[in-house]
């Protein structure tokens, strides 16, 4: 007998069950069972892409089956490594506890880490001073330095030349879309370091202690630093004491040079372009909208 007895076919069906406590509970008692952890209520946390739970003192991921049409084997590569390789650094994540398999009515990919008490930086920012802003900036600065080093090809991802990686600027004109391809091709963004790929204000917890802890490293790859704070920049809605904290005393046309280069090259930069800029028609016209945004 099926401890997860959803069906499970396309996307849709995942996305109509992945938050469903209901749904994953005896599956998640099996899970810890089989890693000798303790059973505990479950709760539910803030949604993603796959079925995230806490149970306890710990946190219990659990992918999407090969059955949703998405095939979630590197995100959990990925993340394990990520995740271990900014432990290793010194950086403040949630420690690793366990990762495998479970077979059921589906295949289903685990990790399990450490649940680490905070609140979203995204909402904490709200209620900061400048001054904390300031100093908030500056530690997640020396957060992604601290990360932001050579490292070993660890998932094969090549998000510069990677051109089935560029899906989020379909929408924009061919014009645009031949211009931005010509720049990449010609440009030189500097040295590939380990960064997270999604490292925005609603990764970083701030706990009880005052730390920042980072989560989900799924997006991890190799890239240019800048493919870091370009998204660091636009995570602080462009919020000048953040800025500040984590840039420094910065030029205003080197920043935008780094953040127009970070977004032509993120696996996320024509989402982002369009929230904040809609669809423009060349590299120009993107250059004056974030100059306007400044």
């Amino acid at each position: 007998m099926n401890l997860f007895t959803a069906q499970i076919s396309n996307w849709d069906d995942w996305e109509n069950v992945y938050q469903s406590i209901s749904a994953f509970a005896l599956l998640v008692e099996q899970i810890l069972r089989k890693e000798q952890l303790p059973a505990a209520e479950m709760e539910q946390l803030t949604p993603g892409t796959n079925a995230v739970f806490k149970v306890g003192d710990y946190v219990i991921k659990v992918f999407a089956p090969a059955e949703s049409g998405m095939d979630q084997t590197l995100d959990l590569q990925t993340e394990l490594f990520a995740t271990r390789h900014a432990y290793e650094l010194g950086v403040c994540v949630p420690k690793v506890i366990a990762d495998g398999f479970v077979q059921d009515k589906y295949n289903f990919a685990y990790m399990i880490t450490e649940f680490v008490s905070g609140v979203e930086l995204a909402q904490a920012v709200k209620t900061m001073t400048e001054s904390e802003k300031v100093a908030i900036g500056q530690a997640l600065r020396r957060a992604t330095d601290n990360m932001n080093i050579p490292c070993a090809c660890f998932n094969g991802i090549d998000v510069i030349h990677d051109h089935s990686r560029h899906w989020r600027w379909d929408d924009f004109p061919a014009q645009f879309k031949a211009e931005r391809l010509a720049y990449i091709a010609s440009h030189d963004f500097g040295q590939c370091v380990f960064v997270h790929g999604d490292l925005n204000l609603d990764n970083v917890l701030l706990t009880p202690k005052g730390e920042l802890c980072i989560i989900d490293f799924a997006d991890a790859v190799l890239a240019p630093a800048l493919y870091e704070h370009a998204l660091m920049a636009f995570s602080f809605e462009f919020d000048p004491a953040l800025l500040q904290g984590y840039f420094g005393d910065y030029s205003t046309n080197e920043f935008i040079d780094m953040c127009i280069n970070g977004l032509l090259i993120h696996d996320f930069g024509g989402d982002i372009a369009k929230e904040h800029f809609g669809v423009v028609d060349s590299l120009d016209m993107l250059r004056k909208a974030l100059e306007q945004k400044l």
